[in-house]
């Protein structure tokens, strides 16, 4: 790709901010806006020279000087105008600061006409350097060129959602998937500690997406009880592999990634005993002795055999180094049949006319079986809309010379580049080089960062902000394959997504002339960067001057920022220091007059100066997990600032009002003080998407409620309003005005009110006007008696009621009937009321205890609930009596429901469901035949001391997959039927519900506190499935049946059975079990005297009798063992005395442990700080 190439773009893209900065009027400008207009009409003329430059052969150097001489002059011309809009704002600041200062006071400069010289000196001289390259242009045979009018403008479709969920559906990889979910399961692969696979192909073939394939895959997912995901990509840093590992595992715990050994601590607490499966994506490491180093350090942990690393690579020496055990899997190309298919997902939205479909066929051979290939070409033709364009497309001359095999991939996504028609789209492509490969972009991030670069511009109009227009580029971009993996928020819309690493290194090398990434290696240092992203603090500090003063960007490399660096870099639109090692932020950064852009999050320095107040220029500003305990007042200033992001702790300045630009405002705490009462919300008429308004306690009255115009915001789409908790009230019909005063405009999507003390709702709340409302949260509204209406609204998907203590009935209003659109008029034979609710969670209203039904019509149906999936209903000891649950629930969770009594209706579609702690609740049913409630495959009932019968479990849930009963001591039958009435009730015997075989996916079985199950557990008949086995607190439970035919076995708990542990020696254990819990190390160790082979590598035991048992043979008894470890409940009963005289001493006996327990020092020595602790 030749330089001019790469140039032009980002000249042109230049050139367009230049006109644009040029065409306003400047009320400085007085003196030289002749020298303005001739700057505006020398551009003009200059871009028709720059359209013929694109259009030139590439490879001239004469060319190529001459367009980054035009880049560089447009550049400067982009600062002088910028100081123009400077000096305006700053005016604008010091006016309603009220600063009683002489005119010339106004001005960096002694006096106006200074400044208005200086800046007319400057734009001379910009202009003399564009007559100088006019005057050039002509030699060099430029000459003046129109731009295609037809080629201008966005023509992308914006339908995105649906389609990006294919996104994620590997096509033609179904065997490559099956293949390795096989090899990684396999049991002859699990008596190793550590197994490595390896899979290999040529970037774009999809390697990182079979892995994900496999990784997402559900016998995957049972099978390991962790899953890691790294991508490494070009470093193989371990510290760094081991610290991201922690801080998946545990975000919270996680480590410093400086310190190996805690680290490794902090991995073999989360990872121990257990096994899991790590995928180290995008590997390029060829440094054996750096593998090696790697896997001494995972061997230490203790975690679980059979545990497995995917590792994906292009490299075939990578893959020879990394793998283990297991065979490499080499990735193969896709068929022409199969690449058409991704193109087409690609380029239609319906689907496709045939001839289409034989031209696609044709270009769908040049894709050479790569499938991020048929991605971008998809893209490209989803743009063209006729059968001429995707003909002329399949007829060019770029697939004539086209290389074969990987070299042939980045021509391809060129084409998709050079596709993007506008230079501005270019650039924000070109941009995301500086984030690192498969760095999750968040997408209102990412826009910010292009609007500050100047990438983005309003429309003339004023109709479609800087925003928009991202947004709309950010869509460009995934549909034309250029961002992939995108993740979906709660509205539809993509929120996150990522570049393939071929697509970052096109990135990368469209950008190549004027961003550094990393430190300087070797590249010329007289180059002029104007983007800066992880370099280290001395790479910083060599910068050229040149460079220096025209930087645009510079990224943190999370090290140390030297204070003293800012005033190198007064060109800087964007600052992003999150992370950054500094100790106290530089005063120095308020001679940023240009900066747009500033990320502070994740930093230690507790306050910023008072400079920060002359950042007018400032759009976005972010301080999230920040040390920040408040902003200084002179934020009031920063009159552009559009979005700012922070934590609700830190302390916001008065005078809010005055940031009329704010799109974006987390949090709105309300004062006492002018500068911080509501009122200030009023003049925020920019705000969109979500706003938390707290301390609503300070707000004297309606009246003073209205002031904040929360009506005229219809962009923003979530309210909270937040009274401070347990505050004492003297009068309630206050807050029921100032929530009445508080009236959201009527597009609003969700809704939360918390400790709210009125004692009833506000009318607009009760009229049923919030017809767009999709989520409602009340809680803490503790003396309300009633709820409002809800169920006309067409649109409410989540419901969450949450301690409303005076709340004791919901009556008939609250299906809102009388809110139904007509609903007296209507001729439709069926009136539904909440039509789109699926989830419902009701908690801590102790007083309800009446839940009404639905008004009924004679001449109508009514239908209540028909999408309800999630229910749960906790603390709610009022609600009594039966209670029967909609069909449509998946999942349901009643907790702390004393006051539930007689059975418990569930119904067919359920595939979740736990009851905890209903003291009254005396049976549950099954609506349905076993066919239609076969869905179920999670029970957990514990706690519920009156329930005395369940259903017939084989028989009815035939998919359950986990069974919990547990502290249920009057169950003692199964099978209680549907009926109609109590006298057809009938318990089927306990025998004919203990064969479990049929129960095909139970995997984990745990009974406990039970006791009238014993005989019960006694006869079971375990299917083949079962891999988790508990059962304790059974006293009288004195047999199991074998347990030796149970293959997929791995956990066994046996506590508390007294009479069972004295007969566990004749217990047949199977070859897979591996942790064994709860048995007296006596037991266990006898068993163990008469079988060597199933051998599980971790036991929990009682050490009640290891005195009496294990003194003279306790060497002999443990050589067959081989446990990896023994962990005692009872420690201290080591050390107690004891008459036999052959007692070994303590340390003798631990020495003993270690030397045939514990062949890793490092974990006995922890062991044995635990029996010391416990034996003080």
């Amino acid at each position: 790709m030749a330089a001019e190439a790469v140039l032009t773009f980002a000249a042109e893209g230049i050139l367009e901010k230049v006109l644009s900065l040029a065409k306003k009027e400047f009320s400085l400008a007085w003196g030289f806006k002749a020298e303005l207009r001739k700057l505006g009409d020398s551009f003009t003329s200059i871009e028709l020279l720059l359209n013929d430059a694109a259009h030139k052969p590439q490879g001239t150097p004469a060319i190529e000087e001459w367009v980054k001489k035009l880049k560089g002059v447009a550049e400067d011309a982009e600062d002088v105008l910028d100081e123009f809009k400077y000096e305006v704002d700053r005016r604008k600041v010091e006016i309603q600061n009220h600063m009683k200062r002489k005119v010339l006071n106004f001005f960096s400069l002694s006096n106006p006409l200074a400044f208005r010289l200086q800046m007319a000196h400057k734009i001379q001289k910009i202009n003399a350097s564009l007559v100088d390259l006019e005057r050039k242009a002509s030699p060099l045979g430029l000459v003046s060129r129109n731009t295609d009018a037809t080629s201008q403008g966005i023509r992308w479709d914006r339908q995105t959602n649906a389609f990006f969920g294919k996104d994620e559906i590997p096509v033609g990889r179904k065997a490559d998937v099956s293949k390795i979910v096989t090899t990684l399961t396999d049991s002859k692969y699990n008596q190793e500690n550590l197994a490595v696979m390896a899979i290999v192909g040529m970037g774009g073939l999809g390697k990182t997406t079979l892995a994900k394939s496999v990784y997402n895959e559900d016998s995957i997912h049972k099978f390991f009880e962790k899953k890691i995901w790294i991508c490494v990509s070009d470093a193989f840093d371990v510290n760094f592999i081991l610290h991201q590992m922690s801080e998946q595992l545990n975000r919270v715990k996680a480590p410093s990634k400086d310190n190996q050994h805690t680290l490794l601590l902090s991995l073999d607490e989360e990872l121990k005993d257990k096994k899991y499966l790590l995928v180290l994506d995008d590997v390029w490491n060829e440094d054996s002795k750096l593998w090696e180093s790697f896997m001494e350090c995972l061997s230490k942990l203790s975690s679980a055999k059979g545990s497995k690393i995917i590792v994906t690579t292009r490299k075939d020496k990578v893959a020879s180094i990394s793998e283990k055990l297991l065979p490499r899997h080499e990735l193969g190309k896709l068929s022409v049949d199969e690449c058409w298919s991704i193109m087409k997902n690609r380029a239609f939205t319906n689907n496709s006319d045939p001839e289409f479909d034989t031209i696609g066929r044709e270009i769908a051979e040049n894709c050479g079986g790569v499938p991020l290939v048929a991605k971008v070409l998809g893209g490209i033709l989803r743009t063209k809309k006729s059968i001429e364009e995707w003909s002329l497309f399949k007829n060019s001359r770029i697939w004539n010379n086209l290389p074969k095999g990987e070299d042939g991939i980045m021509p391809v996504l060129r084409l998709s580049f050079d596709n993007l028609e506008s230079p501005s789209l270019k650039q924000c492509f070109a941009y995301c080089s500086m984030f690192e490969k498969d760095f999750e972009i968040e997408r209102d991030n990412l826009i910010q960062l292009w609007m500050a670069q100047g990438l983005l511009r309003a429309s003339h109009d004023e109709s479609k902000d800087m925003e928009d227009t991202g947004n709309e580029y950010f869509d460009i971009l995934l549909q034309s394959s250029l961002f992939q993996d995108a993740t979906m928020g709660d509205n539809g819309i993509v929120t996150e997504c990522k570049m393939h690493d071929l697509v970052h290194d096109l990135a990368e090398l469209v950008s190549k002339s004027e961003s550094l990434m990393g430190d300087l290696c070797g590249r010329d240092n007289t180059l002029e960067f104007r983007h800066v992203a992880r370099v280290s603090t001395s790479t910083l500090e060599n910068i050229a001057t040149r460079s220096a003063r025209k930087l645009r960007s510079l990224f943190s490399d999370n090290g140390e920022v030297p204070a003293n660096i800012f005033p190198r870099f007064k060109a800087l639109r964007v600052l992003n220091l999150s992370d950054a090692n500094i100790e106290e932020f530089p005063v120095s950064v308020g001679r940023l007059k240009h900066l747009r852009y500033l990320d502070i999050s994740w930093t230690r320095f507790k306050a910023l100066p008072k400079s920060i107040g002359k950042l007018y220029n400032l759009q976005t500003l972010r301080a999230v997990n920040c040390a920040l305990e408040e902003f200084p007042k002179e934020l009031q200033n920063l009159i552009n600032l559009r979005h700012i992001y922070f934590d609700e702790d830190i302390k916001f300045p008065q005078g809010i009002g005055r940031l009329t630009c704010l799109r974006t405002l987390p949090y709105f705490s309300v004062g006492n003080e002018i500068g911080r009462r509501i009122e200030e919300l009023a003049g925020l008429k920019q705000l969109k998407g979500e706003l938390i308004v707290c301390n609503l306690e300070h707000v004297k009255n309606g009246e003073e409620a209205k002031k904040a115009k929360l009506e005229d915001k219809t962009k923003v789409h979530h309210l909270s309003f937040n009274w401070t908790a347990d505050r004492s009230t003297t009068d309630n019909n206050v807050e029921e005005d100032v929530l009445e005063g508080l009236r959201p405009h009527l597009e609003l999507e969700s809704l939360s009110i918390e400790n709210f003390m009125g004692d009833k709702f506000p009318t607009w709340m009760m009229s049923g006007l919030l017809n767009n409302l999709k989520k409602i949260k009340l809680s803490e509204c503790n003396k309300c008696e009633v709820v409002p209406p809800l169920g006309h609204l067409p649109n409410l998907t989540e419901l969450i009621i949450r301690g409303m203590a005076n709340l004791k009935c919901v009556g008939a209003e609250f299906y809102g009937y009388d809110l139904v659109h007509n609903v007296a008029t209507t001729s439709e034979e069926i009136i539904t009321l909440f039509p789109a609710l699926k989830v419902l969670y009701i908690s801590k209203c102790g007083d309800l205890n009446e839940w009404k039904q639905a008004p009924t019509m004679s001449r109508k149906k009514v239908v209540v609930f028909p999408c309800l999936e999630k229910l749960r209903i906790w603390e709610c000891d009022g609600l009594s009596g039966p209670l029967s649950l909609w069909a449509s629930l998946v999942e349901v969770s009643i907790e702390n429901c004393n006051g539930l009594s007689g059975p418990l209706s569930v119904g067919t579609s359920l595939v979740e469901l736990r009851i905890r702690k209903c003291n009254n609740l005396t049976s549950i049913e099954m609506k349905g035949n076993v066919s239609l409630t076969a869905s179920l495959q999670k029970l957990t009932i514990r706690d519920c001391s009156e329930l005395a019968s369940l259903p017939a479990l084989p028989q009815l849930c035939p998919s359950l997959q986990e069974l919990e009963i547990g502290g249920c001591p009057k169950l003692s039958s199964f099978g209680v039927k549907s009926s109609r009435a109590e006298k057809e009730e009938e318990c089927i015997s306990l025998q004919s519900t203990s064969d479990l075989r049929t129960m095909t996916s139970l995997r984990r079985l745990h009974i406990s506190l039970c006791e009238r199950l014993e005989s019960w557990v006694s006869s079971l008949q375990f299917p083949l499935s079962l891999e988790t086995l508990e059962i304790h607190d059974m006293p009288n439970l004195h047999i199991l049946p074998s347990l030796d035919h149970l293959h997929s076995l791995r956990t066994l708990l046996i506590g508390n059975c007294e009479r069972f542990e004295s007969w566990v020696s004749s217990l047949q254990f199977p070859l897979s079990l591996e942790t064994l819990v709860g048995l007296k190390l006596c037991n266990a160790l006898r068993y163990y005297n008469k079988c060597v082979l199933g051998k599980p590598n971790f036991m929990v035991c009682k050490a009640t009798l290891l005195r009496d048992y294990l003194y003279s043979n306790f060497m002999a008894q443990t050589r067959a063992l081989k446990l990896s470890r023994v962990r005692f409940s009872k420690p201290h009963l080591l050390f107690s005395s004891s008459s036999n005289s052959s007692t070994p001493s303590t340390v003798d006996l631990l020495f003993t442990i270690y030397v045939v327990c514990f062949p890793v020092p490092s974990i006995f020595l922890l062991v044995c700080c635990g029996v010391f602790h416990d034996a003080r």
